[in-house]
């Protein structure tokens, strides 16, 4: 072909269309339409590809994580500040809680960042520590099988013993009030624990976030109820500040650690809560979910265990409640709200144990029996808690120990771990800050880890020793002779 018949000319090769509009090589024109190689392409977004069947709005995710960190712990809090002084307590109480909300912020980020590299919708606590080693050094990305296999088993042993904790709690409190009342009726602790097995069963069958709001916002109210009843007490004839201790000695500041962080941390239900957010982009930032969430719950901790700790001093209670007068019905009131608001707890703490078991079974049952499948499981596992409860009603002493071995890990060291490889080979930041800050929650992680594994074992050996009062108080039992 001639010269001429190359100007102007269409050539399609793979589907490209070029067309020269000038013959001068300096300002020919191409455009190329279909192109494999996409400039600019556009990054991949999690959000955009997330498909929820029930999505969760931003203030019903609000709602769930105030009730996945604000438990019964939270009248354990004045007997933390007896380990602390009022203080070390006050400001000790704001720093734990500012780490703890630190650490979710990080796992939540981190999760999100590895969504945009694994180009995964989302991904749940497990698949995130997992992802995590996958997309970090070469050297360890041998270690994400197991980094997603450790986390998601003791996920699930940490919140199915929780469980059995819960029944314990909701049966005790139960006996304590009807045994007041109707003392020719009085049952066992056993007993209660079975009764409760019905409402349980029925209340785990819901398998949406979404549907289980009403339930969350309903103990929400119960224990805001059983806060004020509580405070009410508290505030009457309070004495002077000035009698209760400021500064406790350095040796028991770890207990005080430890009972904060047991009582505050609920780090299991935050990455099912935001893979289920309508818009998830509101779970981060500021004000955001997490930081409105966290700001109220630090706040509650911190009010009743300052006011707490003043009224009754060294004399309180591993439960403020134990403090409150028997022989008032409003003060029993406020142990059966508290139970109430337990009770409907335990469905959103099965969310967690469930949604890893489900997910380790699912595929190998054919999809016709999926229902019938769930329903059998979640009717087991609500059963085997309430069995272990009434065979060993006292099972909270053993299990508190895995909590202190556990929480701490997962609540701490955890994100700690992740958030460190994960920036290993991105930048940790002038001096290497990121590095040196994962550090310090490490360190502070092993203190809670061994702390409350002292607790824990001294309360065992002073059972076993002696006929000691059991005060259950949220994640931790603390023995008094």
């Amino acid at each position: 072909m001639g010269q001429d018949e190359k100007k102007g000319s269409i050539i399609l090769d793979n589907f490209n269309s070029t067309a020269n509009l000038a013959s001068n090589p300096g300002f020919q024109s191409t455009l190329s339409l279909g192109s494999k190689d996409v400039i600019n392409e556009k990054a991949y977004d999690p959000f955009e590809h997330r498909r929820v069947e029930h999505p969760n709005s931003t203030i019903g995710s609000l709602v769930h994580l105030l009730k996945s960190s604000l438990g019964s712990g939270i009248l354990a809090m004045p007997a933390a500040f007896k380990n602390a002084g009022l203080a070390i307590g006050a400001f000790g109480t704001i720093i734990v809680g500012f780490i703890c909300t630190h650490c979710v912020y990080v796992l939540v980020r981190t999760s999100q960042q590895v969504c945009v590299e694994a180009k995964k919708p989302s991904m749940g606590f497990a698949e995130t520590c997992g992802a995590a080693f996958e997309f970090g050094p070469k050297r360890l990305r041998p270690w994400a099988n197991f980094a997603r296999t450790f986390i998601d088993y003791i996920l699930t042993a940490t919140y199915l013993a929780a469980l059995c904790v819960y029944v314990v709690f909701i049966a005790e409190n139960f006996k304590e009030v009807l045994d007041e009342y109707y003392p020719h009726y009085k049952l066992s602790v056993e007993a209660y624990c079975a009764l409760t097995l019905v409402p349980l069963v029925l209340i785990c069958q819901i398998r949406n976030l979404k549907w289980l709001v009403p339930f969350s916002a309903i103990a929400n109210v119960f224990l805001v109820i059983c806060f004020a009843i509580t405070m009410y007490y508290i505030f009457h004839d309070m004495p002077n500040p000035n009698e209760r201790e400021m500064v406790a000695s350095v040796t028991q500041w770890p207990l005080f650690i430890s009972t904060v962080i047991f009582a505050m941390e609920g780090i299991g239900v935050v990455m099912p809560v935001e893979n289920e957010m309508a818009k998830p982009e509101q779970f981060l930032g500021c004000p955001g979910v997490l930081n409105i969430a966290m700001t109220i719950v630090i706040s509650l901790y911190g009010l009743v265990g300052f006011f707490g700790y003043i009224k009754y001093g060294d004399a309180v209670r591993g439960s403020i409640t134990l403090n409150l007068p028997q022989d008032e019905l409003l003060a029993q009131s406020a142990k059966i709200l508290m139970a109430l608001a337990i009770l409907f707890t335990y469905s959103l703490q099965f969310y967690v144990p469930m949604e890893m078991i489900w997910r380790q079974v699912h595929h190998k049952i054919a999809v016709k029996y999926h229902n019938v499948t769930q329903i059998g499981i979640r009717t087991l596992a609500v059963v085997g808690s309430v069995a272990l409860a009434a065979a060993f009603p006292d099972l909270e002493l053993f299990i508190n120990l895995c909590g202190a071995i556990f929480l701490s890990s997962l609540g701490l060291l955890t994100p700690a771990i992740v958030d460190t490889v994960h920036n290993w080979d991105r930048g940790l930041g002038t001096f290497n800050w990121i590095l040196w800050k994962n550090i310090f929650i490490s360190i502070l992680s092993f203190i809670a880890l061994f702390a409350g594994s002292y607790v824990s074992i001294i309360s065992m050996v002073e059972k076993y020793n002696s006929t000691p009062v059991l005060e259950a108080a949220g994640n931790i039992t603390i023995v008094s002779t």
